[in-house]
């Protein structure tokens, strides 16, 4: 089996299409094609079901993925080794989401596009379910949580810090001159909130669901900027990271109601489990747990 093969393979099993898998690697579609039919010949079997315009893996191909990751991961590090390179260099595709990107992650992108200019950083916005399907299936080389669970199937995690909630309003809003709010209290005011699957959003939803005989509903923003916008123009309150809020707590265009999520949540870095890290997804690794440690530490 050569390698270039079995990296093809593993670029289609990813992406599940012959068309997207010859885009990113640059190849054409008929040598993508050639290139697995010459593996499926070489090893006597096939690889995927075509079913029409959609593929999917055999057993055979089930079998033969998680060994054809080891072989590329193990050839890359053998590579580094042999180069012996001063400077780190390679691709990193990394799962983020807006609060972590804008808020969290700054000092560490910086770092990298002056330090380490050989890496190229690939941000690629999801939440949730959808980030840790990605980082299993090995389209995400790292992803970051903001997750109430500390340990995910299939993943390894390195926890960075806990994450604080703030509920916020304006400073005009009833809720705003009291001295404390029940749970009880928030299913009766209007409420905002980004896209559902945010684990914040849906946890605050089931707290509050569970007190209401009919459930409740919100105004949803879609972004944090949004989100935030509304809840200043008076149009409710809305539970968000605290580091989203700070400048407009600051300046008192919100303030942060007396309220404490009955629950935690924590921030994140993970990567697929039995995954040998590349030199630069180490660096990478490292640098997040102390640059987001540090940040977040009081």
């Amino acid at each position: 089996m050569e390698l270039r093969l079995l990296a093809t393979f593993e670029k289609v099993a990813t992406v599940l299409s012959f068309t997207r898998a010859a885009a990113e690697l640059k190849y054409a579609q008929s040598s993508v094609t050639s290139q697995i039919r010459a593996l499926e010949t070489s090893l006597g079997t096939e690889l995927f079901d075509r079913l029409g315009s959609r593929i999917r893996l055999t057993e055979a191909g089930e079998r033969l993925l998680p060994y054809a990751r080891q072989i590329i991961e193990l050839a890359d590090e053998a590579r580094a080794a042999v180069v012996g390179a001063e400077e780190p260099s390679g691709t990193l595709a990394v799962g983020t989401m807006e609060s972590l990107t804008s808020y969290r992650l700054p000092p560490l992108l910086e770092l990298f596009h002056h330090r380490y200019p050989g890496v190229r950083l690939s941000l690629r916005t999801t939440i949730g379910d959808a980030t840790k399907e990605a980082l299993r299936q090995g389209t995400y080389d790292v992803g970051f949580l903001m997750e109430r669970e500390r340990e995910h199937a299939g993943l390894e995690t390195e926890v960075l810090a806990e994450e604080p909630l703030a509920l916020v309003a304006a400073p005009a809003h009833p809720l705003a001159a009291r001295s404390a709010v029940t749970t009880a209290e928030l299913t009766e005011v209007s409420l905002l909130a980004t896209e559902p699957g945010c684990a914040y959003r849906d946890l605050f939803e089931q707290e509050l669901d569970s007190l209401s005989p009919h459930g409740v509903s919100f105004m949803e923003f879609g972004t944090i900027e949004a989100t935030k916008q509304g809840a200043a123009g008076g149009l409710g309150v809305a539970l968000l990271p605290a580091v989203t809020v700070g400048r407009e707590l600051a300046e008192g265009t919100l303030v942060r109601l007396p309220w404490e999520p009955p629950f935690t949540l924590w921030t994140q870095l993970a990567w697929r489990s039995g995954k040998r890290l590349p030199a630069q997804v180490r660096l990478f690794v490292e640098q997040a747990v102390r640059l987001v440690r540090e940040q977040a530490s009081p």
